[in-house]
């Protein structure tokens, strides 16, 4: 049975405002070709919403992953970003979270990646019953990595052709989530937004330079 801990959720609000801070960064391509089943009966919510109410599961549009889903993407999510010395695993920053909404908007970019993240899911799970007779979520370390391995592969076999693609593509969603945190911008060292403590004006050898001093 998957279980998962509650205390690592995050509520819609920081979602929502996350899925739109990072949507930038990730209409990066892919590098491979992504399913196309952009949903057609779904209208978004016009505007952008109203981040300063607090959404509740089902409004705006519903959330794709169930328990056992989020389980997997859970470990997978952390075996693509694991914890450190200085950083947390990706699950306990919310990039689960961030990746139900972003799969469950109902806007093209979005709905291309629906079909890749949970199809790739499923994958996950049957390859892990064919070689270990257990879920993907259950394996020990050394046999998600086995797994990892074939489908990270810069020339995958033909076999793992498709599971390749969903691997690319939740990997830069993973990615992408988890350095728009401020937990990940940290890990980078990005210092931008900062106010600075003390500012003595630009340098006098660019004023000179510059015709201004």
């Amino acid at each position: 049975m998957d279980t998962l801990d509650d205390s690592m959720r995050i509520d819609r609000r920081t979602a929502l405002k996350w899925v739109l801070a990072a949507s930038a960064a990730l209409q990066l391509p892919a590098g491979v070709a992504l399913a196309r089943d952009a949903a057609k009966t779904i209208t978004g919510y016009g505007k952008d919403p109203n981040l300063l109410k607090i959404h509740q599961l089902g409004e705006l549009w519903p959330l794709t992953l169930n328990q056992h889903q989020r389980a997997t993407a859970t470990v997978l999510s952390d075996a693509i970003i694991p914890a450190d010395d200085e950083s947390p695993a990706a699950s306990k920053v919310g990039v689960v979270d961030f990746i139900d909404e972003w799969i469950s908007a109902p806007y093209p970019n979005n709905q291309q990646d629906k079909p890749v993240v949970v199809q790739g899911l499923a994958w996950l799970d049957q390859e892990a019953q064919r070689r270990f007779k257990n879920n993907f979520s259950a394996l020990t370390e050394k046999e998600r990595v086995a797994i990892c391995d074939d489908i990270s592969a810069a020339k995958p076999a033909a076999q793992f052709e498709q599971a390749a693609t969903f691997f690319v593509r939740y990997r830069a969603l993973t990615a992408g989530g988890y350095y728009t945190t401020p937990v990940g911008m940290k890990d980078l060292r990005y210092v931008g937004n900062v106010a600075l403590t003390k500012f003595d004006g630009p340098p006098p050898e660019l004023m000179k330079k510059l015709g201004l001093a």
